[in-house]
């Protein structure tokens, strides 16, 4: 499975949030500049995070962006969702339909092994990313590199919007 280059950007985004002051919106232009990345493609990002209500828009000159829940209320299923969407990574097409001694009135999504296999393999992958909040990232990442927050704080407050 593949996910799409913006479910980085969104978790990395939603990380550096943690550590910006909460009162100030930060513009899709200062977010997309701090990894140089295409502000329009990122924007497209944070609409799907306010979509999902994990960040709330603040619209204007001033506005931007600012996670709207608590980062130990925000899982990575979270974000993973409101990118890439709520469907399962596996689809079973019922391609056994199409074989020998093939029965019509089966549901082969239920009754095929595979497609069992990889629904346990979808929901152990799912369990895992919503056990994982935002905020225990943020301890990992603080107990790790303990100067990050702070880097990252002056680092945005350097950037031009």
């Amino acid at each position: 499975m593949r996910m799409s280059e913006g479910v980085e950007w969104a978790l990395h985004t939603c990380l550096n949030l943690t550590w910006l002051p909460e009162d100030k919106p930060v513009p899709t232009a200062k977010l997309a500049a701090f990894y140089e990345l295409p502000a329009a493609y990122l924007n497209k990002q944070m609409q799907a995070l306010s979509r999902a209500g994990i960040v709330s828009s603040t619209p204007g000159p001033r506005g931007g962006f600012r996670l709207a829940r608590d980062p130990e209320r925000i899982t990575l299923l979270d974000i993973v969702v409101a990118i890439e969407g709520p469907e399962e990574a596996f689809r079973c097409e019922q391609l056994l339909q199409q074989g020998p001694g093939a029965d019509p009135t089966v549901d082969y999504r239920q009754a095929c092994l595979i497609s069992q296999a990889m629904r346990r393999a979808d929901l152990a992958w799912r369990r895992e990313l919503a056990a994982q909040t935002i905020a225990d990232l943020k301890r990992s990442v603080e107990q790790q590199f303990p100067a990050t927050p702070g880097n990252t704080a002056h680092r945005f407050s350097a950037l031009r919007a």
